[in-house]
Order: structure tokens, then C-alpha cells, then sequence
């Protein structure tokens, strides 16, 4: 039986199109990379596998493109998988007219019915079920406006921190699908939105969002000044002790820490992830019932633990990384949502690609796939990950790998034997 997946030449011959686009020089390109123009000519070639994202991005950067255009994303899929499209467009229309009328019909629930509401979009959100999350958001948003429109004070601000919200979820979702252009208006509406919220945390929340597009253009000195703008908003509540504040906190200092090690920081990103630790070990003593997560972020002292495996990696570490797993609480980390565990388990992958094991590699995958498979099938680098395998595997493909191969997408792909 045939299977598929696209060779690392596909991404390299995409690179090199929009390089003489420019009419840009590979040693010139190699400069803007802070690598060899061999490096490049490699990359170009195939020779070369791009399996980190920060990479990625400063190429993109260089040569004044988004990286979906380079990783040709969205990716192709059957007439089902496409559907989701169709929902992205929709939220598209709501978020195009936020400031006109809102087209609703009867009276919009209280901000606390709503609120009710998106507790599920919480638990899509923690099995990566981004699709389901994209086409349960034009509603959504509709009625929120629907309720700023018709209501005044601290209900018309709940309303707007509910839209803020959605914003947020569509912003996650058409990150991991591949949407470029929801990616950014969602980010714009919701630092919109959470002006407008009464919030005091939902702005530092919206750049949170900001940050993760400024990773496309390789902008890593932006990204943690725009972290510490946000940090600054919220550190009287994280002083006091707030729960939630503690969580936006811990977070951005995370997204802080990526941006540093993407940016050849890898002391700042080393105190950065300190400063998410002590966050998470305050969250863990605080008592009494746990306090709704309405911002929709995962910070907990597990996410740290893998944030710091992450930027393990990010340095090019995967030894590193490798220890600090065998280090990590299992407890804490079983504790984590299906998504970040999915991810995790992709860098799992990588460290042991890069030690030189693809059966663990390929193990820790599988693992990733079945706790997340939208998300991971749909990541760059899942596949990015799988062609290194299934290449240094040719001669003694098993049929698990052929298998997975298939289901990281059959179209538009290089076929082998």
C-alpha cells in the first residue's frame, strides 16, 4: 500500500520561490538567519528539516512573509475537514462588524447565563477540539454584543469580557489551524473588547494574545517588552494575591520565556521561567474552591514544568529537555488539559529524534496524536517530526508508521513504496 507525506524539499522549494521572489541572495538570507549560506543551500535543497518553530519564523521574517506561506497552511483536506473553514468565515463577519448593530433575534441571556455557556468551550478548548470551538463561537459573539447593546453598567462591561473571551478562543483555534487572517482580527477585536470590559486583567490577557503574533515575524525584543507592558498592568493583583492575576501572570511570563530563548536569550528566559515558578507555587497553596478560569488559560505549575522542557529544545538543548522530563511530577502534568499535554508529547518527540532514537520519537507521536489529533496533525511541526522519521525509516517502514503517515494528510503530498 502507498503513503504519503510531503518531503522536507516541498518547504525548502517554498523558501527558495519567495528568496527569488526578492531577488534575495542565499548569503544574504543566511545573514538575516544568523546562518551559513550552505545552511541555506541545504534547507533549500531538502537536506535540511526546519523542526523548530522560532527557525521558522525568522526565515518567514527575512524574507517578508507569513510562515504559513512557507509551511503552506492551511492545510489541504477532505471535503469534511474543510468545514471548519466555513465557520472561520463566519466568525470573520462577526468580528468584522462589531461596531454595528448586532442581527439577533429576542433577548440576549445575562452575562452570567453565557458565561454558563463557555464552560464548554473550556473543556473543547482542553481536548484541542478546535474545530467544534470555531463553530460554536458566531453565536456567541453575536449575543454578546447583542447584550453590551441593551444593557448598561457592570452587565454591558460582562458582556464585552465575554466577547473578549470568544475573541480568545478563535485566536487559539486559527493559531493551530492556520488561519492568518482570523488570527489577527481576533487579536485586534479583543484588546477592542477588553477596553472596553471592566476587566482589569483582560488587557493584559489581550497582549498576551499580541505576543504569540509577534513570534511570525520574528520580532523577540517586542514580544518581551510587550510582555512586560502586560505584566505591569497586572502586578498589583498578582502582589495581592488574586487568583486569577496570579494565572495571567505565570502565563505571559511563559510566553516571556519562549520569546527570550527564540531571541538568543537564554539566561532572561531562564529567569522568566523562575518568576512562572513562583507564580505556580502560589497558585498550589491557595485554598478553598478552585476560582473559575473565565480568561481560559491553562498556567499551573505543570505548565511550567513543560515550558521549561520547550525551551530546553529552543536552545537546541534536547538532552536538557530529556533530563528535565525524567525530572518533571507525572502528577502535575497529568493534571494538564489535552492540549498542552499534546504539544508536550511533540516536544517529547523532537529530544528523542534529535538523541537519535525515532522509535521513541515515533512512540511519543502516537502519544501526542491520541491525546490531541487536530491539533498535532495540523501542527508544522508534528509534521515536520514525522518526515524525519518516516525518511530515516524508509527501507523498514512499519505499518504504524504508515498509518500515521496517512492520517498527517494524503493530499497534495510525495508518494514512496
Amino acid at each position: 500500500m502507498p503513503y504519503y507525506v510531503e518531503g522536507p524539499e516541498a518547504v525548502g522549494s517554498r523558501i527558495k520561490r519567495q528568496r527569488l521572489r526578492l531577488g534575495m541572495a542565499q548569503a544574504d538570507l543566511a545573514a538575516a538567519v544568523r546562518k551559513t549560506q550552505g545552511w541555506v543551500s541545504k534547507v533549500e535543497s531538502g537536506k535540511i528539516e526546519l523542526d523548530r518553530t522560532g527557525l521558522i519564523n525568522m526565515l518567514a521574517a527575512a524574507l517578508h512573509c507569513h510562515p504559513n506561506i512557507l509551511l503552506e497552511r492551511p492545510y489541504a483536506g477532505d471535503v469534511h475537514e474543510n468545514q471548519w473553514q466555513v465557520a472561520a468565515a463566519s466568525i470573520l463577519r462577526e468580528l468584522r462588524r462589531y461596531d454595528l448593530t448586532p442581527v439577533f433575534d429576542g433577548e440576549p441571556r445575562t452575562s452570567g447565563e453565557i458565561w454558563q455557556d463557555m464552560k464548554r468551550l473550556h473543556r473543547l478548548r482542553d481536548a484541542a477540539a478546535n474545530v467544534a470551538i470555531l463553530k460554536c463561537l458566531p453565536d456567541l459573539l453575536r449575543e454578546a454584543l447583542a447584550l453590551a447593546e441593551r444593557s448598561t453598567g457592570h452587565e454591558r462591561e460582562e458582556a464585552f469580557s465575554v466577547y473578549a473571551v470568544c475573541c480568545k478562543f478563535a485566536h487559539t483555534a486559527a493559531h493551530s489551524l492556520g488561519h492568518p487572517e482570523l488570527i489577527a482580527m481576533s487579536c485586534e477585536r479583543a484588546a477592542w473588547a477588553a477596553q472596553l470590559s471592566g476587566d482589569p486583567l483582560m488587557p493584559a490577557v489581550a497582549d498576551w494574545m499580541r505576543v504569540w503574533d509577534m513570534w511570525a515575524t520574528a520580532d523577540w525584543q517586542d514580544s518581551v517588552a510587550l510582555s512586560d507592558k502586560a505584566l505591569t498592568t497586572v502586578q498589583r493583583a498578582y502582589d495581592d494575591g488574586d487568583p486569577l492575576a496570579l494565572r495571567v501572570w505565570g502565563t505571559v511570563q511563559l510566553r516571556a520565556a519562549v520569546s527570550c530563548v527564540r531571541g538568543g536569550n537564554a539566561g532572561e528566559a531562564e529567569a522568566r521561567l523562575e518568576h512562572a515558578e513562583a507564580a505556580g507555587n502560589r497558585l498550589d497553596t491557595l485554598r478553598g474552591a478552585p476560582v473559575y478560569d473565565r480568561h481560559s488559560l491553562t498556567f499551573s505549575s505543570g505548565n511550567v514544568q513543560i515550558h521549561r522542557i520547550s525551551v530546553a529544545l529552543e536552545a537546541g538543548n534536547q538532552t536538557k529537555a530529556l533530563t528535565l522530563n525524567r525530572r518533571a511530577d507525572p502528577e502535575h502534568i497529568a493534571g494538564l488539559p489535552k492540549s498542552r499535554r499534546g504539544h508536550h508529547h511533540m516536544d517529547l518527540s523532537r529530544a528523542w529524534l534529535w538523541e537519535g532514537d525515532r522509535g521513541k520519537a515515533f512512540e511519543e507521536l502516537e502519544t501526542a496524536e491520541s491525546l490531541a489529533p487536530q491539533l498535532v496533525r495540523n501542527h508544522p511541526i508534528a509534521r515536520a517530526t514525522l518526515r524525519k522519521i518516516v525518511h530515516g525509516e524508509r527501507t523498514g517502514m512499519s505499518e504504524r508508521l504508515r498509518t500515521m503517515s496517512n492520517r498527517f494528510h494524503p493530499h497534495d503530498q510525495a508518494r514512496f513504496h
